[in-house]
């Protein structure tokens, strides 16, 4: 053993037994966590429209605080990009992560000097404890690979600004520098097919012992990498045996992993975003990932099926229920408050709160009433592909509302790596599997309101291609799994 990886052994136990104390008391610790962010916040202007200074209790927060989200903040948000002080925290943020909006353009997610550590931390804190759970170390002394966006940063009123796995890599710590790729140079790179072309002649010869990304950007990189050496990624990497995702479900993705790099190998889950990092994978034996409740965020979950109602109760930690899908909400030491970021998620444990993240509350199919959500349609594809050679690059589904003969449907444009023998009875190998999660869906197959799925091939490269067209090819772009209506669809199937 190396003298670097002793050392990781021995951060990894002090960082194991720093993480207990505040898993052992949950309640306490988000209770302090509230009482820490409405004592910052109180002379921001925020603070003072919703009188933080006599806000006592969550309840008293929940009636002063409703729940918004980028659209309904933007107001504020645009005086603290404009280059106001102390509007949603105090002071200036650090940094602006810029994403891509929806109905207002570019999102600006303000990164403060009290929130950004906990970026890093937590990204760390992933590592370690998997040292910690399963005493590997030796990858440290192997280089390690991100994939991620351009460091390269703007500036907007004095403000740095840019996505915020370029505006991470400014912090990467002083004994990861060596280890670290692709170069600078090469991450500088915004063409994303470039980008990825430059990876693969950089890491090609080296000693990659952990890759880490989105797994569909990470999956063109192994396939290049394949082409390349016309041999599994785990030969060309002989140490390579660890996977580091977030943003998407590996699930589906896993087939084709295993394939690509010839073997199988440990990964880590991770639930990061601009808003914050909510989550990671704390064991390789436990389903879901750890909530991370002492990292300057406050939690409330509202149940997916009552978010649109007329005042939905805001539940915290302590009220919690396993396998119900909540919307996150989220109050943060970035000067978000109440701040809907549009994931939903399950908890799979309470002891300590672990959860996985279920969809997006925005993407779903419920076009008949039967509110088909992320989860069940990755289930659904998982469950039938098991002990077949199907393997799958991508998918995505969305209603068939007015075929031109027959029922309706749900139409899944999937691009098959190994397609099935039977198209028609995987087809109702998924349709089976989504009837057991969704009593709806069930319910709408059984009435003959809607006919079994109907599968169509997407041409190889198909997505990647949808994504270049958009605009939205690489980086932290992610396909949204599902849709209530056929924009994605009818442009994957264009001529």
């Amino acid at each position: 053993m190396s003298l670097k990886a002793f050392f990781a052994k021995q951060f990894a136990v002090r960082i194991h037994q720093k993480t207990q104390k505040w898993v052992q008391n949950p309640i306490e610790t988000q209770q302090k966590v509230f009482q820490e962010l409405i004592r910052q916040a109180k002379d921001t202007q925020f603070g003072k429209d919703h009188h933080f200074q006599q806000i006592r209790s969550v309840e008293e927060f929940t009636k002063n605080v409703p729940v918004r989200d980028y659209e309904e903040l933007k107001p504020y948000v645009d005086k603290v990009v404009k280059g106001a002080a102390d509007i949603l925290w105090k002071g200036k943020p650090l940094y602006f992560a810029k994403t891509s909006g929806t109905t207002s353009g570019a999102k600006y997610i303000p990164l403060t000097k009290e929130s950004m550590p906990f970026h890093i931390e937590a990204a760390r804190n992933a590592i370690l404890g998997y040292i910690y759970e399963t005493g590997k170390a030796d990858f440290v002394d192997g280089k390690m690979i991100f994939l991620q966006g351009s460091p390269i940063l703007e500036e907007k009123n004095g403000i740095k600004l840019g996505r915020l796995s370029g505006i991470v890599a400014h912090f990467v710590p002083k004994y990861l520098q060596k280890n670290r790729m692709p170069s600078w140079e090469t991450n500088c790179i915004e063409d994303w097919e470039t980008k990825v072309n430059a990876i693969v002649e950089e890491t090609f010869n080296e000693n990659m012992s952990v890759i880490s990304g989105i797994p569909s950007w990470v999956q063109m990189y192994f396939e290049k990498l394949n082409e390349k050496g016309r041999k599994p990624v785990g030969e060309i990497f002989k140490n390579f045996n660890l996977f580091i995702y977030g943003g998407v479900n590996y699930e589906p993705y896993r087939a084709k992993f295993e394939n690509l790099i010839g073997r199988k190998v440990d990964s880590i889950e991770l639930f990061p975003a601009s808003e914050g990092f909510f989550a990671y994978q704390d064991s390789q034996k436990e389903k879901g990932m750890l909530l991370l409740l002492n990292s300057g965020i406050f939690y409330e979950f509202i149940k997916a099926d009552e978010f649109f109602t007329e005042n939905p109760k805001r539940h915290t930690i302590g009220e919690v229920a396993l396998d119900i899908n909540y919307v996150l909400i989220i109050s943060t030491n970035a000067g978000l408050w109440a701040y809907n970021i549009g994931d939903t998620v399950q908890f799979t444990s309470l002891k300590p709160y672990k959860i996985i993240v279920s969809g997006r509350i925005k993407h779903y199919i419920s076009a008949f009433g039967e509110h088909v959500i992320g989860k069940e349609v990755e289930t659904a594809l998982q469950e039938a592909m098991e002990g077949t050679s199907v393997r799958i690059n991508e998918f995505t589904v969305a209603p068939q509302i007015n075929p031109t003969d027959g029922l309706p449907y749900h139409e899944w444009c999937i691009e098959f790596e190994n397609e099935p023998e039977n198209k028609e009875a995987f087809a109702l190998d998924i349709d089976n599997a989504m009837r057991k999660q969704n009593v709806y869906y069930d319910d709408l197959i059984v009435g003959h309101v809607l006919r079994t799925v109907v599968i169509s091939k997407v041409v190889k490269n198909g997505f990647q291609d949808y994504m270049k067209y958009i605009g939205k090819l690489g980086g932290q772009n992610k396909l949204p799994r599902l849709s209530n209506d056929r924009k994605i669809v009818d442009l994957l199937k264009r001529e």
